[in-house]
């Protein structure tokens, strides 16, 4: 009885054992195959495209529009969590199950980050009203971003990068610059300009802490403790462009300075930015593009650069659509930032948008432009197109 006892327990304990360094491989398996898919680039360089708040949409139109992108060739989509936050994941997970790679986008404009009693500064009709980032809340941020990300992790999601924030050196997005009451007047130039100063800057510390809330919530995950962050893409608008619609900015340049006096560099792996420079061509567009980017460095100089939105618009509605002039400023873009890829200045470009802007998608006429299809080709194959 003893032997057989100890035989049986033996037996047992074998197959305990056995059970338990089949999960611990299979743990191992999984958390390397989504290093992969959420942490390593592409080294050609990434190249996505825009789809934001589909949170407004049905499950149905999600799935059509997340459809026709993987269709097209696409194999990035940069996505935002925004209000209602459950319908931002469906989307996530379906552009997931598509086989796309995310950017996800966070919006810190959503209500939720913020304590009740905190309200919007005005816009004065002219723009939306928006809370003040130096109001948000890191604490009620961390709980509520790693309940998303409880879900998504549920789901098997490895996201590519996540990017808190958006044009947070913009009046638009960052509540902290103020919309002047009549536009026309002289904007800010500088930080030292700002009108509210002070609470611009406590903004930018908060948004520290917000990034490194982002990153221990990401490593606190399964399948997505390897996914890049990216910070928040800043708006290239000009200081005259800003004048005329009575809106303060700040360079970008120097918001990422300030950032980094602040610890910005500890919690992420890229800066993002916006470039939308108009249908400039030739060494116009290169110099554009080259200037605004001139921040972005290579290993021991600095963090590369996300480019999260770029664009061009084309303001035609007939159908077939006319898209000659937008590719001939696409294909300027495109070799711009195939030079800083090349670089390792930039790692990613994400086109904006697919299909919600009248002026600057790509989905028109229920199929996607000659302009879109350049715009979203992988590195490599612009470059052979630009050969022939």
């Amino acid at each position: 009885m003893c032997l057989a006892r100890l035989a049986s327990e033996g037996a047992g304990w074998l197959s305990g054992a056995r059970r338990f360094f089949l999960g611990a491989l299979l743990s191992l398996s999984v958390v390397a195959s989504d290093a992969a898919a959420a942490g390593e680039q592409d080294p050609a360089g990434i190249i996505g495209i825009n789809r934001v708040n589909l949170a407004w949409l049905t499950p149905g139109e999600q799935r059509r529009i997340l459809t026709d992108i993987a269709a097209s060739g696409a194999t990035h989509v940069r996505l935002s969590l925004s209000a209602p936050v459950d319908k931002s994941i469906d989307a996530v997970e379906i552009a997931h199950r598509l086989g796309l790679k995310i950017l996800l986008e966070i919006q810190l404009s959503n209500p939720d980050y913020y304590a009740d009693d905190v309200r919007p500064r005005t816009g004065h009709g002219r723009i939306w009203d928006i809370r003040r980032l130096s109001d948000i809340d890191p604490r009620i941020y961390g709980g509520k971003l790693r309940a998303a990300l409880a879900r998504m992790d549920a789901a098997g999601v490895a996201l590519a990068a996540v990017e808190p924030g958006n044009e947070i050196n913009y009046s638009a997005y960052n509540g902290d610059l103020v919309v002047l009451e009549k536009p026309g007047g002289a904007t800010a130039r500088h930080v030292s300009d700002i009108r509210n100063r002070q609470a611009f800057e406590l903004g930018m510390a908060a948004y520290v802490d917000i990034v490194a809330m982002t990153r221990q919530a990401l490593k606190a995950t399964l399948h997505n403790r390897n996914a890049l962050v990216v910070s928040a893409g800043l708006s290239d608008m000009s200081a005259g462009e800003a004048d005329r619609r009575g809106m303060e900015r700040l360079d970008p340049q120097e918001v990422i300075a300030l950032l980094k006096e602040r610890g910005l560099d500890r919690h992420v792996d890229a800066y993002g930015i916006h470039v939308y420079p108009g249908q400039k061509t030739g060494v116009r567009m290169t110099g554009y593009v080259s200037d605004l980017l001139r921040f972005c460095g290579n290993g021991a100089e600095g963090k590369p650069c996300w480019v999260t939105e770029w664009g061009v618009a084309n303001a035609a509605r007939a159908c077939p659509l006319d898209d000659r002039k937008r590719a001939d400023a696409v294909a300027a873009i495109r070799s711009a930032f195939d030079d800083l890829m090349s670089a390792g200045r930039l790692d990613a470009a994400f086109y904006y948008d697919w299909d919600t802007h009248a002026g600057y998608g790509v989905w028109r006429c229920g199929r996607l432009s000659p302009a879109g299809a350049d715009a979203i080709a992988p590195k490599e194959r612009n470059r052979a197109a630009k050969g022939r």
